[in-house]
């Protein structure tokens, strides 16, 4: 039977996402499903040429197929952008819509189960917002088509892994954003995708405290008896291995020595700068909670390094591997 593909979106075809995509392939040894880039096939001979190397471009139905050397590259062609004409990090709105329509299109290649997974490459979001589409970033789009009211934002590694209660909001708003139902939620589907997607049969989730030294008793804040405790005791009441309110300024240390399978995190930073201190290059930020599989690159569009050849793909080469992976798991 024939594999379904990983669909890898493009994202802003003015930053690093057509390079890295292409620069991946030609490495080799990514993945046992085929790959199908959702993007423009036209920007993608364009960055190769860029890159040195020599393409054919051919027609294959609705798709096209770019090969060079020994390798070859499959493409759903949602977008047909006129590459000369395109200045790294100066996306217009015809390069907005082109992303939300990698994105959209990958979505629902999934739902309905003509792909295995979707691999997201980094987008300009206030271009798709200035193209209509509205939403923070993938994730806020990925749950609204998907129709799930609650995901959960995971950055991994091979020696941590963070889930986030909270994301992308102002520090102040962070306390009044919390509620014992929400961290609740962000444990149980934390400890699902461990499961499903990691293959722990029992995972071990740390929870970490919002406050300094777990609030002190309630001398520095009272979140973790009020918000973070009740949250803890009730997801143990379903079978859920975990502990906490711990101090995020010594669990992390624990956790990357592998005591933990991964750390529930109250807010965007409390997590992310001590995964991105240990895998700045190779972390993978996951969407969990879909009903479909979806990874990415955990950095952005770099601008700077657009054409350079430099850009490090070792996060997009961990991201279609996980989601390798994370399929052959599920199917299992």
């Amino acid at each position: 039977m024939k594999s379904l593909p990983l669909i890898v979106t493009m994202g802003d075809p003015t930053g690093i996402g057509p390079e890295l995509i292409l620069r991946c392939v030609h490495a080799g040894d990514l993945s046992r499903h085929p790959l199908l880039v959702a993007g423009d096939a036209q920007v993608l001979q364009a960055s190769a040429q860029t890159l040195g190397l020599q393409t054919t471009l051919e027609d294959c139905g609705d798709e096209q197929l770019l090969r060079w050397q020994d390798q070859q590259l499959r493409i759903k062609p949602l977008s047909q952008l006129t590459p000369e004409t395109l200045q790294p990090g100066q996306p217009d709105q015809a390069c907005g819509r082109a992303m939300i329509a990698y994105i959209e299109w990958a979505i629902e290649a999934c739902r309905t189960e003509r792909a295995a997974a979707m691999i997201t490459c980094p987008i300009n979001k206030a271009a798709i917002n200035r193209a209509g589409c509205h939403f923070p970033g993938h994730t806020e789009l990925l749950a609204a088509r998907c129709g799930r009211e609650k995901v959960v934002m995971m950055l991994a590694g091979s020696r941590l892994r963070v889930s986030l209660v909270t994301t992308h909001m102002a520090l102040c708003e962070v306390p009044a954003r919390l509620g014992s139902e929400e961290i609740f939620q962000t444990i149980c589907i934390t400890d699902a995708s461990l499961r499903q997607y990691f293959g722990l049969p029992q995972p071990k989730i740390a929870v970490l405290a919002l406050n300094p030294h777990a609030g002190e008793q309630g001398l520095f804040g009272d979140e973790e008896q009020r918000l973070i405790l009740p949250a803890i005791e009730q997801a143990r009441r379903q079978g859920i291995t975990l502990s906490g309110p711990h101090s995020a300024d010594t669990l992390f240390h624990f956790a990357a020595r592998g005591d933990y399978d991964a750390v529930v995190c109250m807010y965007h930073d409390q997590g992310l700068i001590p995964l991105k201190l240990l895998h700045f290059d190779d972390a993978v930020n996951l969407t969990l909670g879909l009903p479909i599989i979806r990874t990415s690159v955990d950095h952005g569009t770099a601008y700077d390094l657009v054409g350079t050849g430099r850009a490090n793909i070792s996060s997009l080469q961990a991201a279609i591997r996980l989601a390798d992976q994370m399929v052959l798991l599920r199917k299992n």
